[in-house]
C-alpha cells in the first residue's frame, strides 16, 4: 500500500507540476482564465496516510524506548564486566604475592632442613667417637681409660695426671654429645616450624589459584552477557532503521498529499481572485460606456527563511609530573593487564571482552596500569588492582578533589574503574577494550563518594 501510495502522490505532483507550467505558458500566451484544477486529495485519503504515518511514529518510539532500556543494560553490563576485570586484577595479585611467600616459606623450610640434617651427622659423629672410646676401655677393664696408663705412671702424681686426662677427656665427649643433642632438638623444632609455614603457604596459593579461576569464569560469564547484549542492541537498531525509513516514505506521503491540497486552495482562491477581477473590470466598463480598462498584477510572495544556530563553546610540584605524565600517554591503546612503572606493556587473555579486542596482543594500558605508570614518576608504588588503588592514600570528599587525586567508580559495592583527576573538572582515563587514553568530563555516574589523594 505504502508503494502505490507513492506512486501516486508522485504521479499527482508531476502532474501539478505540469499544470503550474501549463498556466504561465498560457497566461503569457494568451491572456486566458486560470485553467481547471488541480487534483485535490479527499480528507479520507489525507487522514488515511496520516494515520499510517502516525502508526510508524508510534513503532519508532516504542523501538527507541526499547533500545534506551537494552543501552542501559548494555552499560551495566559494561560496568559488570569492568568489575569482573578488576576482580581477575585483583585475584593475579593476590596470587602473585601467594606464590612469592610459597617461595619463601620453601627456601626457610629448605634451609631449616640442612641445618637439621648438619645437627644429624654432627652427632652421629660425636657418638661414634665416644663409642669407640667406650669400646678402647671396655676392652682395658677400665671405664674411664686405660689400666696400663695407670700402671705407666712414675709417681702418684703422675698417676693422678693421667686420672683426671682420661677423665676429662670422657667429660668433654659427653658434654659436646649433650651440645649437639639440644642443637638438633632446636634445628628439628625450626624444620618443624619451617614445614608448617610451608603448608600454610600452599594452602593460601591454592585458595588463590581458586580465586583466580573463580574470577576468570565470572569475567568470562559476563563478557559473554555482554556480547549478547550487543548483539540484541544491534538487532534493535537494525529493525529501528527499517521502520524509521518507512516513517519517512508514511511522512512523505502525508506531505505529498497535503502539498496537493495547499496547490488546489492556492488555485481556487487565485480563481476567486480572477472572477472577482473580472466583476471589477466589468462594473468600471460599464460605468464609463467602454473606457479603458487596466490591468492588476499582484505578486505576492511566500515567507521564507532559515537559520541555525551556532553551537555554544565549551571553555575548557608532584601532581603536576603525575598529570604530565598519564597526559603524555594520550592515544595509546587500551590493553587489559598493560602498563607498568615504565610505560605501556603488552595486555593478558581475560577470556572475555578483552580477547575479542584482541587486548592480549596490544601494547598499552588498563585503567590501574595508567595510575602505575602516572604515579611511579614521583616514587609511588602502586598495584596493579584498582580496589587496592583506592586504599592506597587518604580518602577525601568529591567536593574537595584537587589535581593528581585518583577518582573510582564502582558497580555492586566493587571497584571497576580509576582515572586521574586533571583539574576543571577533567579527567585523564583508559577507558575500556577497544578505546585509547583519553581525556573527558568526569563521570558522576556510578562514581565512589570519594577521592583517594596520594600527593
Amino acid at each position: 500500500m505504502g508503494v502505490v501510495s507513492t506512486r501516486r502522490a508522485v504521479a499527482q505532483g508531476l502532474a501539478a507540476a505540469s499544470f503550474a507550467l501549463a498556466v504561465v505558458v498560457t497566461a503569457a500566451g494568451t491572456g486566458m482564465a486560470v485553467p481547471p484544477p488541480p487534483p485535490n486529495p479527499s480528507d479520507a485519503e489525507i487522514d488515511r496516510s496520516r494515520e499510517a504515518a502516525n502508526s510508524q511514529a508510534g513503532r519508532v518510539g516504542a523501538l527507541t524506548n526499547q533500545l534506551a532500556q537494552a543501552e542501559s543494560r548494555l552499560v551495566a553490563l559494561q560496568s559488570d564486566v569492568e568489575a569482573k576485570m578488576e576482580e581477575a586484577n585483583k585475584a593475579l595479585v593476590d596470587l602473585e604475592t601467594a606464590q612469592d611467600d610459597a617461595a619463601k616459606a620453601r627456601a626457610e623450610a629448605d634451609a631449616a632442613r640442612r641445618e637439621s640434617d648438619g645437627a644429624n651427622q654432627a652427632i652421629d659423629a660425636a657418638r661414634a667417637q665416644i663409642d669407640r672410646f667406650a669400646a678402647a676401655s671396655l676392652r682395658q677393664g677400665s671405664s674411664v681409660g686405660s689400666i696400663p696408663a695407670y700402671l705407666s705412671a712414675k709417681s702418684p702424681e703422675d698417676m693422678l695426671a693421667k686420672s683426671g686426662l682420661l677423665n676429662a677427656v670422657s667429660s668433654s665427649q659427653l658434654n659436646v654429645m649433650d651440645q649437639l643433642e639440644r642443637a638438633r632438638a632446636a634445628k628439628a623444632n625450626k624444620d618443624s616450624l619451617a614445614r608448617a609455614a610451608l603448608e600454610r603457604a600452599n594452602i593460601k596459593q591454592a585458595a588463590a589459584d581458586k580465586a583466580k579461576r573463580d574470577a576468570d569464569g565470572a569475567q568470562a560469564i559476563a563478557s559473554q552477557a555482554q556480547r549478547d547484549q550487543v548483539g540484541r542492541n544491534q538487532q534493535l537498531e537494525s529493525e529501528r532503521g527499517t521502520v524509521e525509513q518507512a516513517l519517512v516514505q508514511a511522512q512523505n506521503q502525508v506531505g505529498g498529499l497535503q502539498a496537493q491540497r495547499q496547490r488546489y486552495q492556492d488555485w481556487r482562491a487565485a480563481k476567486e481572485r480572477e472572477d472577482a477581477e473580472r466583476a471589477r473590470a466589468a462594473a468600471e466598463a460599464a460605468a464609463n460606456q467602454g473606457g479603458g480598462g487596466g490591468s492588476n498584477n499582484n505578486n505576492g510572495g511566500r515567507p521564507g527563511g532559515g537559520g541555525s544556530a551556532r553551537p555554544p563553546v565549551v571553555g575548557g610540584g608532584s601532581a603536576s609530573t603525575v598529570i604530565s605524565r598519564a597526559l603524555a600517554q594520550l592515544g595509546v591503546v587500551y590493553a587489559w593487564g598493560g602498563g607498568n612503572a615504565y610505560g605501556p606493556t603488552r595486555g593478558i587473555a581475560d577470556g572475555g571482552v578483552a580477547d575479542a579486542h584482541g587486548d592480549y596482543r596490544k601494547i598499552g594500558f588498563d585503567c590501574s596500569g595508567l595510575m602505575i605508570y602516572a604515579f611511579a614518576g614521583v616514587g609511588i608504588k602502586l598495584p596493579h588492582y584498582s580496589g587496592y588503588q583506592a586504599q592506597a592514600g587518604r580518602r577525601v570528599p568529591l567536593s574537595q578533589m584537587r589535581p593528581g587525586d585518583m577518582l573510582f567508580w564502582a558497580s555492586g559495592g566493587r571497584i571497576h574503574h580509576v582515572a586521574l583527576y586533571i583539574g576543571n573538572g577533567q579527567m585523564v582515563e583508559a577507558p575500556y577494550s577497544g578505546s585509547r587514553v583519553r581525556v573527558t568530563s568526569v563521570r558522576y555516574g556510578g562514581i565512589v563518594p570519594y577521592a583517594t589523594r596520594l600527593l
